[in-house]
């Protein structure tokens, strides 16, 4: 069996090489019990080598703090514009979807090409106002108390108004996917609007840089088994990426 050090230079190498590690593949890495590993974890995150989360542990903080829209847009830029373009490429003839709010979305709208006549729905003032370009999209802006952080809306008058329609598809933006938590951003209104979006939905389709994994924001949206598919770039965790897939989610690497 290995000394403690050696486990904890294990857990660390493994963590350095993924990012992220399990407590139940530690345990068979390494053979040894649950209980051992969960201690090895709690006296590396006192030493501020890693932070814990249920079932494991991340080299990141996995708990987000929010930015102003205008700071997170010069953001993996690249990656953005790459998911947007993927995602736009499922928009088919007449479509009527939704376009929740954030930066990625945003990105999305810009590459849309119109086929036949289509309508959006929206909490975000940018989205509208890209879409909104175009003679042949039909754009319903949500109503509701404005988040200057965002340039969205939330609250009670655009969750009424969503329960009056039904979409193709939910373009969703999001702060943190986390295998345990789920979906969630770091708003509580932006939640609880984002939930009636995917009732108002046929499909959830997420739309998330490779930094979103592993990461928790203050509001739940919703469980993973709500999410249809999921678009990201190509450094995704392969872990993560392989777990999504075995749930039955659609993983787009792009």
């Amino acid at each position: 069996m290995l000394s403690i050090t050696s486990r904890h230079q294990s857990i660390l190498n493994k963590l350095q090489e993924e990012g992220y590690v399990n407590v139940l593949d530690l345990c068979k890495a390494l053979d040894v019990s649950a209980v051992t590993i969960r201690k090895d974890l709690k006296l590396l995150e006192e030493k501020g080598l890693l932070f814990r989360s249920h079932g494991g542990a991340s080299l990141s903080n996995p708990y987000i703090n929010e930015k102003p829209v205008n700071e997170k847009e010069h953001i993996r830029e690249e990656e953005k514009r790459r998911i947007g373009k993927a995602a736009a490429q499922l928009i088919t003839t007449d479509d009527t979807f939704i376009v929740a709010s954030g930066t990625t979305v945003l990105a999305l709208a810009r590459y849309i090409k119109p086929a036949g006549r289509l309508t959006a729905i929206t909490a975000s003032l940018n989205v509208a106002l890209e879409l909104n370009r175009h003679l042949e999209i039909d754009v319903l802006q949500l109503g509701g108390a404005l988040r200057k952080s965002s340039f969205s809306v939330a609250g009670s008058f655009s969750e009424s108004m969503l329960e009056n329609f039904s979409c193709s598809k939910l373009f969703l933006g999001i702060d943190g996917i986390d295998l345990d938590f789920g979906l969630s951003t770091t708003n509580i209104l932006e939640a609880q609007l984002n939930k009636k979006m995917i009732v108002a939905a046929q499909k959830t389709i997420v739309l998330a840089d490779s930094s979103k994994f592993g990461r928790r924001g203050f509001g739940k949206i919703c469980d993973l088994d709500e999410v249809d598919q999921i678009i990201t770039d190509k450094e995704a965790p392969e872990h993560d990426v392989k777990a999504l897939e075995e749930t039955g989610i659609e993983v787009t690497l792009v």
